[in-house]
């Protein structure tokens, strides 16, 4: 009985230490300075092969929709919405709507007016679901960094 329980728990060991966290996304930033008080925040998205990343529009009782929440200060303020790419807009089965979705790479952009000067940076935090042909999955947001230099 003592070795069944060793072997159970090596085994155990095994499983978990060869369990891979999915990270089907690699996020990155980028700032652009479009005037002397207006910049773009710019968000990257990188997106592994036959997997797909859902836009921040998606209707109700659809995937979960990428959202975007910005750090607020008082040396910036948000202009309107963050824009997204065109995308790709289907029927999809899984959730018997229409949605919209992005594969390979999309960017997503806001745009902010400066209350101070540089440098700063701004903090932000990216929530999203991506879906392949057999699963979906939430990682965790991730902290996103913009550098306005």
């Amino acid at each position: 009985m003592k070795n069944c329980l060793i072997i159970l728990f090596v085994f155990a060991g095994f499983t978990i230490c060869n369990s891979q966290i999915l990270k089907p996304v690699k996020w990155s930033t980028e700032v652009k300075k479009v005037s002397d008080v207006e910049y773009e925040l710019i968000t990257n998205a990188l997106i592994e092969e036959n997997w797909h990343l859902y836009s921040q529009n998606v209707p109700e009782g659809g995937p979960v929709s990428t959202s975007f929440s910005f750090v607020g200060n008082n040396k910036y303020l948000k202009k309107g919405n963050t824009k997204e790419q065109k995308g790709i807009v289907v029927n999809d089965p899984t959730f018997n709507m229409e949605v919209k979705y992005f594969e390979t790479k999309t960017k997503f952009v806001q745009r902010i007016k400066l209350k101070s000067k540089p440098p700063f940076k701004i903090n932000s935090e990216v929530s999203y679901m991506v879906c392949d042909n057999s699963k979906c999955i939430m990682p965790e947001p991730e902290i996103l960094v913009f550098d306005l230099k």
